[in-house]
Protein backbone atom coordinates (compact mmCIF):
# COMPACT_ATOMS: atom_id res chain seq x y z
CA UNK A 1 0.00 0.00 0.00
CA UNK A 2 3.09 2.50 1.18
CA UNK A 3 4.14 2.21 -2.72
CA UNK A 4 0.83 3.49 -4.23
CA UNK A 5 0.42 5.96 -1.41
CA UNK A 6 3.56 7.63 -1.60
CA UNK A 7 4.75 7.36 -4.99
CA UNK A 8 1.65 9.61 -6.77
CA UNK A 9 1.89 11.86 -4.28
CA UNK A 10 5.13 12.68 -4.44
CA UNK A 11 5.21 12.85 -8.27
CA UNK A 12 2.52 15.51 -7.55
CA UNK A 13 4.75 17.34 -4.84
CA UNK A 14 7.75 17.05 -6.89
CA UNK A 15 5.63 18.70 -9.64
CA UNK A 16 4.66 21.85 -6.87
CA UNK A 17 7.96 22.31 -5.85
CA UNK A 18 9.22 22.62 -9.42
CA UNK A 19 6.56 25.16 -10.66
CA UNK A 20 7.16 27.29 -6.95
CA UNK A 21 10.80 27.79 -7.85
CA UNK A 22 11.26 27.65 -11.51
CA UNK A 23 10.95 31.13 -11.73
CA UNK A 24 14.86 31.63 -9.88
CA UNK A 25 15.65 30.00 -13.37
CA UNK A 26 13.87 32.05 -15.90
CA UNK A 27 13.50 35.24 -14.08
CA UNK A 28 16.19 36.72 -16.42
CA UNK A 29 14.41 35.62 -19.45
CA UNK A 30 11.24 37.14 -18.61
CA UNK A 31 12.51 40.34 -17.32
CA UNK A 32 14.17 41.06 -20.62
CA UNK A 33 11.20 40.02 -22.36
CA UNK A 34 8.22 41.50 -20.73
CA UNK A 35 10.51 44.21 -19.05
CA UNK A 36 9.87 43.64 -15.23
CA UNK A 37 11.32 45.79 -12.59
CA UNK A 38 11.93 44.32 -8.95
CA UNK A 39 8.38 44.74 -7.55
CA UNK A 40 6.91 43.63 -10.97
CA UNK A 41 8.99 40.14 -10.72
CA UNK A 42 7.77 39.71 -7.31
CA UNK A 43 4.31 40.06 -8.37
CA UNK A 44 4.13 37.65 -10.78
CA UNK A 45 6.30 35.31 -9.10
CA UNK A 46 3.99 35.42 -5.69
CA UNK A 47 0.63 35.04 -7.40
CA UNK A 48 1.04 31.37 -7.07
CA UNK A 49 1.38 31.74 -3.22
CA UNK A 50 -1.26 34.61 -3.28
CA UNK A 51 -3.47 32.06 -5.14
CA UNK A 52 -2.16 28.86 -3.23
CA UNK A 53 -3.14 30.80 0.17
CA UNK A 54 -6.62 31.69 -0.80
CA UNK A 55 -7.32 27.58 -1.30
CA UNK A 56 -6.07 26.40 1.85
CA UNK A 57 -9.02 27.11 4.28
CA UNK A 58 -11.75 26.01 1.20
CA UNK A 59 -9.33 23.11 0.90
CA UNK A 60 -9.18 21.67 4.75
CA UNK A 61 -12.83 21.53 4.02
CA UNK A 62 -12.85 19.25 0.92
CA UNK A 63 -10.21 17.08 2.38
CA UNK A 64 -12.04 16.59 5.80
CA UNK A 65 -15.07 15.73 3.46
CA UNK A 66 -13.63 14.07 0.47
CA UNK A 67 -10.94 11.50 -0.22
CA UNK A 68 -7.40 13.37 -1.02
CA UNK A 69 -6.79 11.22 -3.98
CA UNK A 70 -10.31 13.13 -5.74
CA UNK A 71 -9.32 16.80 -4.47
CA UNK A 72 -5.70 16.41 -5.41
CA UNK A 73 -6.47 15.22 -8.73
CA UNK A 74 -8.74 17.66 -9.69
CA UNK A 75 -7.13 20.50 -8.81
CA UNK A 76 -3.79 19.19 -10.67
CA UNK A 77 -5.92 19.57 -13.94
CA UNK A 78 -6.19 22.92 -13.13
CA UNK A 79 -2.33 23.38 -12.80
CA UNK A 80 -1.97 22.00 -16.17
CA UNK A 81 -4.03 24.61 -17.46
CA UNK A 82 -2.37 27.17 -15.71
CA UNK A 83 1.21 26.22 -16.92
CA UNK A 84 -0.29 25.90 -20.62
CA UNK A 85 -1.79 29.87 -20.26
CA UNK A 86 1.85 31.05 -18.43
CA UNK A 87 3.45 29.37 -21.39
CA UNK A 88 1.03 31.55 -24.05
CA UNK A 89 1.93 34.69 -22.35
CA UNK A 90 1.86 37.56 -24.42
CA UNK A 91 2.35 40.13 -21.22
CA UNK A 92 2.78 40.71 -17.68
CA UNK A 93 -1.13 39.92 -17.11
CA UNK A 94 -0.82 36.61 -18.91
CA UNK A 95 2.16 35.53 -16.90
CA UNK A 96 0.13 36.63 -13.39
CA UNK A 97 -3.11 34.72 -14.76
CA UNK A 98 -0.71 31.58 -15.36
CA UNK A 99 0.83 31.56 -12.19
CA UNK A 100 -2.24 31.99 -10.06
CA UNK A 101 -4.02 29.06 -11.80
CA UNK A 102 -0.92 27.28 -11.37
CA UNK A 103 -1.32 28.08 -7.56
CA UNK A 104 -4.49 27.09 -7.14
CA UNK A 105 -3.94 23.81 -8.92
CA UNK A 106 -0.99 22.44 -7.00
CA UNK A 107 -2.32 23.91 -3.47
CA UNK A 108 -3.53 20.60 -2.51
CA UNK A 109 -0.30 18.41 -3.03
CA UNK A 110 1.22 18.62 0.39
CA UNK A 111 -1.61 18.60 2.13
CA UNK A 112 -3.56 15.85 0.63
CA UNK A 113 -0.87 13.53 0.89
CA UNK A 114 -0.41 14.48 4.46
CA UNK A 115 -4.14 13.77 5.34
CA UNK A 116 -3.82 10.85 3.39
CA UNK A 117 -1.10 9.75 5.07
CA UNK A 118 -2.97 10.52 8.44
CA UNK A 119 -5.85 8.34 7.75
CA UNK A 120 -3.69 5.78 6.59
CA UNK A 121 -0.57 5.08 8.55
CA UNK A 122 0.48 4.75 11.79
CA UNK A 123 0.95 8.17 13.80
CA UNK A 124 4.34 7.21 14.72
CA UNK A 125 5.54 7.40 11.49
CA UNK A 126 3.61 10.65 10.11
CA UNK A 127 7.15 12.28 10.70
CA UNK A 128 9.18 10.15 8.53
CA UNK A 129 7.00 9.61 5.66
CA UNK A 130 6.20 13.41 5.87
CA UNK A 131 9.83 14.19 5.52
CA UNK A 132 9.79 12.00 2.48
CA UNK A 133 6.79 13.69 0.73
CA UNK A 134 9.06 16.90 1.41
CA UNK A 135 11.90 15.66 -0.58
CA UNK A 136 10.17 14.98 -3.37
CA UNK A 137 9.68 18.64 -3.01
CA UNK A 138 13.47 19.03 -2.52
CA UNK A 139 13.62 17.04 -6.24
CA UNK A 140 11.96 20.14 -7.33
CA UNK A 141 13.99 22.89 -6.10
CA UNK A 142 16.83 20.58 -7.56
CA UNK A 143 15.49 20.52 -11.17
CA UNK A 144 15.02 24.02 -11.06
CA UNK A 145 18.39 24.49 -11.04
CA UNK A 146 21.23 23.07 -13.28
CA UNK A 147 18.61 20.43 -14.83
CA UNK A 148 16.32 23.87 -15.85
CA UNK A 149 19.88 25.92 -16.41
CA UNK A 150 21.11 22.66 -18.99
CA UNK A 151 16.78 22.45 -20.78
CA UNK A 152 17.22 26.40 -21.53
CA UNK A 153 20.06 26.31 -23.40
CA UNK A 154 18.60 23.80 -25.97
CA UNK A 155 14.79 24.84 -25.25
CA UNK A 156 13.15 28.03 -23.86
CA UNK A 157 10.90 29.01 -20.61
CA UNK A 158 7.39 28.47 -23.11
CA UNK A 159 8.71 25.15 -23.95
CA UNK A 160 9.61 24.11 -20.52
CA UNK A 161 6.19 24.98 -18.94
CA UNK A 162 4.45 23.18 -22.02
CA UNK A 163 5.94 19.93 -20.98
CA UNK A 164 5.19 20.45 -17.09
CA UNK A 165 1.91 20.87 -18.29
CA UNK A 166 1.79 17.02 -19.66
CA UNK A 167 3.48 16.33 -16.20
CA UNK A 168 0.27 17.82 -14.17
CA UNK A 169 -1.69 16.19 -16.20
CA UNK A 170 0.33 12.26 -15.75
CA UNK A 171 0.12 13.32 -12.17
CA UNK A 172 -3.75 13.72 -11.94
CA UNK A 173 -4.07 10.17 -13.06
CA UNK A 174 -1.43 8.58 -10.81
CA UNK A 175 -2.80 9.89 -8.02
CA UNK A 176 -6.27 9.23 -8.77
CA UNK A 177 -5.60 5.43 -9.73
CA UNK A 178 -3.41 4.77 -7.45
CA UNK A 179 -3.82 6.25 -4.33
CA UNK A 180 -6.15 3.81 -1.96
CA UNK A 181 -9.12 5.00 -0.95
CA UNK A 182 -9.87 5.27 2.99
CA UNK A 183 -13.26 6.25 4.83
CA UNK A 184 -14.24 9.88 5.57
CA UNK A 185 -15.67 10.14 9.48
CA UNK A 186 -16.67 13.52 8.37
CA UNK A 187 -19.28 12.63 5.65
CA UNK A 188 -22.52 13.54 8.00
CA UNK A 189 -20.83 16.86 9.58
CA UNK A 190 -22.71 20.44 8.22
CA UNK A 191 -20.70 22.83 6.66
CA UNK A 192 -21.22 25.27 9.76
CA UNK A 193 -19.75 22.80 12.20
CA UNK A 194 -16.92 21.94 10.29
CA UNK A 195 -16.41 25.95 9.91
CA UNK A 196 -16.78 25.99 14.17
CA UNK A 197 -14.20 22.83 14.60
CA UNK A 198 -11.99 24.71 12.16
CA UNK A 199 -12.00 27.74 14.31
CA UNK A 200 -11.78 25.90 17.65
CA UNK A 201 -8.34 24.16 16.00
CA UNK A 202 -7.16 28.27 15.44
CA UNK A 203 -7.39 29.35 18.77
CA UNK A 204 -6.36 26.55 20.72
CA UNK A 205 -3.03 27.17 22.48
CA UNK A 206 -0.68 24.53 20.38
CA UNK A 207 -1.44 26.22 17.36
CA UNK A 208 -1.47 29.79 17.89
CA UNK A 209 1.56 29.07 20.01
CA UNK A 210 3.68 27.11 17.71
CA UNK A 211 2.69 28.45 14.49
CA UNK A 212 3.72 31.96 14.36
CA UNK A 213 7.78 31.36 14.41
CA UNK A 214 6.93 27.85 11.56
CA UNK A 215 5.17 29.98 9.03
CA UNK A 216 7.81 32.65 9.73
CA UNK A 217 10.73 31.01 8.54
CA UNK A 218 9.17 28.59 6.28
CA UNK A 219 7.60 31.66 4.72
CA UNK A 220 11.02 33.46 4.22
CA UNK A 221 12.67 30.49 3.42
CA UNK A 222 9.77 30.11 0.13
CA UNK A 223 10.53 33.23 -0.83
CA UNK A 224 13.94 32.91 -1.29
CA UNK A 225 14.15 29.27 -2.62
CA UNK A 226 11.33 30.50 -4.91
CA UNK A 227 12.71 33.56 -6.48
CA UNK A 228 15.30 36.10 -4.28
CA UNK A 229 18.35 33.52 -4.42
CA UNK A 230 18.89 34.24 -7.84
CA UNK A 231 18.33 37.47 -7.52
CA UNK A 232 21.17 37.90 -4.46
CA UNK A 233 23.45 35.31 -5.89
CA UNK A 234 23.52 37.13 -9.56
CA UNK A 235 23.02 40.75 -8.65
CA UNK A 236 24.28 41.01 -5.01
CA UNK A 237 27.71 38.80 -5.04
CA UNK A 238 28.05 38.89 -8.99
CA UNK A 239 28.00 35.88 -9.92
CA UNK A 240 27.49 34.02 -13.42
CA UNK A 241 24.35 32.31 -13.79
CA UNK A 242 26.08 29.15 -14.05
CA UNK A 243 28.05 29.63 -10.45
CA UNK A 244 24.50 30.80 -8.88
CA UNK A 245 22.75 27.47 -10.48
CA UNK A 246 25.77 25.62 -8.79
CA UNK A 247 24.97 27.24 -5.60
CA UNK A 248 21.25 26.80 -5.71
CA UNK A 249 21.96 23.15 -6.55
CA UNK A 250 23.78 22.88 -3.37
CA UNK A 251 21.04 24.94 -1.32
CA UNK A 252 18.39 21.91 -2.97
CA UNK A 253 19.96 19.16 -2.30
CA UNK A 254 20.60 20.41 1.29
CA UNK A 255 16.91 21.09 1.39
CA UNK A 256 16.56 17.33 0.49
CA UNK A 257 18.60 15.90 2.90
CA UNK A 258 17.06 17.82 5.29
CA UNK A 259 13.23 17.47 5.40
CA UNK A 260 14.54 13.35 5.21
CA UNK A 261 17.28 13.75 8.11
CA UNK A 262 14.97 16.20 10.14
CA UNK A 263 11.96 13.79 9.73
CA UNK A 264 13.63 10.79 10.69
CA UNK A 265 15.07 12.33 13.49
CA UNK A 266 12.36 13.93 15.32
CA UNK A 267 10.23 10.32 14.37
CA UNK A 268 13.47 8.78 16.14
CA UNK A 269 13.53 11.42 19.19
CA UNK A 270 9.65 10.67 19.98
CA UNK A 271 10.74 7.32 21.60
CA UNK A 272 12.80 9.48 24.41
CA UNK A 273 9.68 11.83 24.92
CA UNK A 274 11.00 14.57 22.80
CA UNK A 275 8.25 16.54 20.86
CA UNK A 276 8.99 16.89 16.85
CA UNK A 277 8.82 20.52 17.87
CA UNK A 278 11.65 20.92 19.55
CA UNK A 279 14.13 19.69 16.81
CA UNK A 280 11.52 22.01 14.72
CA UNK A 281 12.41 25.15 16.93
CA UNK A 282 16.36 24.06 17.15
CA UNK A 283 16.80 23.36 13.71
CA UNK A 284 15.05 26.94 12.55
CA UNK A 285 17.35 28.86 15.23
CA UNK A 286 20.32 27.45 13.18
CA UNK A 287 18.47 28.77 9.89
CA UNK A 288 18.20 32.16 11.58
CA UNK A 289 22.14 32.08 12.06
CA UNK A 290 22.83 31.36 8.35
CA UNK A 291 20.74 33.97 7.20
CA UNK A 292 22.88 36.32 9.56
CA UNK A 293 26.15 35.28 8.33
CA UNK A 294 25.06 35.54 4.50
CA UNK A 295 24.07 38.86 4.75
CA UNK A 296 26.66 39.92 6.99
CA UNK A 297 29.15 38.25 4.48
CA UNK A 298 30.97 36.78 7.11
CA UNK A 299 32.00 33.71 5.11
CA UNK A 300 33.08 33.27 1.44
CA UNK A 301 32.01 29.58 1.93
CA UNK A 302 29.27 30.26 -0.16
CA UNK A 303 28.38 26.66 -0.61
CA UNK A 304 28.45 26.13 3.10
CA UNK A 305 26.48 28.50 4.13
CA UNK A 306 23.31 28.37 1.41
CA UNK A 307 23.55 24.73 2.11
CA UNK A 308 23.10 24.96 6.04
CA UNK A 309 20.68 27.64 5.22
CA UNK A 310 18.46 25.07 2.99
CA UNK A 311 18.94 22.12 5.03
CA UNK A 312 17.84 23.82 8.30
CA UNK A 313 15.55 25.99 6.19
CA UNK A 314 13.47 22.93 6.31
CA UNK A 315 13.14 22.46 10.12
CA UNK A 316 9.76 24.36 10.41
CA UNK A 317 7.53 21.63 8.31
CA UNK A 318 7.97 19.57 11.12
CA UNK A 319 5.25 21.27 13.16
CA UNK A 320 2.89 19.86 10.47
CA UNK A 321 3.77 16.04 12.05
CA UNK A 322 3.15 17.50 15.35
CA UNK A 323 0.27 19.80 15.17
CA UNK A 324 -1.36 16.74 13.04
CA UNK A 325 -0.70 14.10 16.35
CA UNK A 326 -2.06 16.63 18.64
CA UNK A 327 -5.93 16.71 17.24
CA UNK A 328 -8.42 14.20 16.45
CA UNK A 329 -8.11 12.57 12.71
CA UNK A 330 -11.31 14.25 11.50
CA UNK A 331 -9.09 17.68 11.71
CA UNK A 332 -6.20 17.05 10.68
CA UNK A 333 -6.99 18.39 7.43
CA UNK A 334 -7.99 21.73 8.62
CA UNK A 335 -5.47 21.76 10.88
CA UNK A 336 -2.61 21.31 8.10
CA UNK A 337 -3.88 23.68 5.88
CA UNK A 338 -4.83 26.50 8.58
CA UNK A 339 -0.73 26.46 8.81
CA UNK A 340 -0.33 26.36 5.13
CA UNK A 341 -2.63 29.29 5.09
CA UNK A 342 -0.75 31.52 7.10
CA UNK A 343 2.54 29.85 5.27
CA UNK A 344 2.03 30.91 2.07
CA UNK A 345 0.33 34.11 2.94
CA UNK A 346 3.56 35.14 4.76
CA UNK A 347 5.30 33.59 1.50
CA UNK A 348 3.29 35.34 -0.70
CA UNK A 349 3.63 38.99 1.57
CA UNK A 350 7.68 38.01 1.77
CA UNK A 351 8.23 37.53 -2.15
CA UNK A 352 6.32 40.74 -3.00
CA UNK A 353 7.57 42.60 -0.48
CA UNK A 354 10.92 42.06 -0.54
CA UNK A 355 10.69 42.79 -4.57
CA UNK A 356 8.87 46.75 -3.16
CA UNK A 357 12.11 47.06 -0.75
CA UNK A 358 14.34 46.40 -3.65
CA UNK A 359 12.52 48.84 -5.88
CA UNK A 360 12.96 51.50 -3.54
CA UNK A 361 16.69 51.66 -4.87
CA UNK A 362 17.14 52.80 -8.60
CA UNK A 363 18.48 49.64 -10.68
CA UNK A 364 21.24 50.85 -12.96
CA UNK A 365 21.60 50.39 -16.98
CA UNK A 366 21.71 46.61 -16.95
CA UNK A 367 18.80 46.39 -14.38
CA UNK A 368 21.07 45.25 -11.28
CA UNK A 369 19.95 46.90 -7.78
CA UNK A 370 22.58 48.28 -5.34
CA UNK A 371 23.77 45.50 -2.93
CA UNK A 372 22.28 47.84 0.03
CA UNK A 373 18.33 47.28 -1.51
CA UNK A 374 19.03 43.66 -1.37
CA UNK A 375 20.58 43.74 2.41
CA UNK A 376 18.06 45.70 3.50
CA UNK A 377 15.34 43.56 2.17
CA UNK A 378 16.56 40.39 3.99
CA UNK A 379 17.51 42.25 7.49
CA UNK A 380 13.50 43.08 6.74
CA UNK A 381 12.81 39.26 6.99
CA UNK A 382 15.57 38.33 9.33
CA UNK A 383 13.72 40.34 11.30
CA UNK A 384 10.20 39.28 10.57
CA UNK A 385 12.04 35.79 11.98
CA UNK A 386 12.97 37.27 15.27
CA UNK A 387 9.52 38.48 15.81
CA UNK A 388 8.38 35.10 15.85
CA UNK A 389 11.09 33.69 17.96
CA UNK A 390 10.51 35.93 20.76
CA UNK A 391 6.65 35.20 20.58
CA UNK A 392 7.69 31.75 20.27
CA UNK A 393 9.70 32.09 24.02
CA UNK A 394 7.23 34.55 25.55
CA UNK A 395 4.45 31.59 25.03
CA UNK A 396 7.18 29.07 26.73
CA UNK A 397 7.74 30.80 29.62
CA UNK A 398 4.08 31.77 30.38
CA UNK A 399 2.79 28.45 29.73
CA UNK A 400 5.04 27.05 32.20
CA UNK A 401 4.57 30.01 34.68
CA UNK A 402 1.00 29.25 34.69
Amino acid sequence: MLFKLFLPFAFGYFLSFLYRVVNVAIAPDLVQEFGLNANQMGLVSSAYLLTFALCQLPLGLLLDRYESRKVSAALLLIAALGSLVFASADSAVGLLIGRGLIGIGVSACLMAAFTAYANLLPSEKLPLVNGLQLMAGGLGVISASTPVQWFLTWGDWRLLFQGMAVASVLASVLVYSLVPKYEISSNGQGLKQQLAELWQVVKSPSFYQMAPISVATQGVFGAFVGLWSGYWLRDYLALSNTESAQIILTMAVSMTAGFVVLGWLAASLQRFGVNAYVVSVSGMLVYMLSQWVIINEWSQWHHLWWGLSGFFGTSGVLMYAYLSQSVPKDLVGRTNTSLNLCVFVVAFLCQWGLGIVINLWPADAMGVYPQTAYATAWFWALGLQVLALMWFVYNAIFSKLR
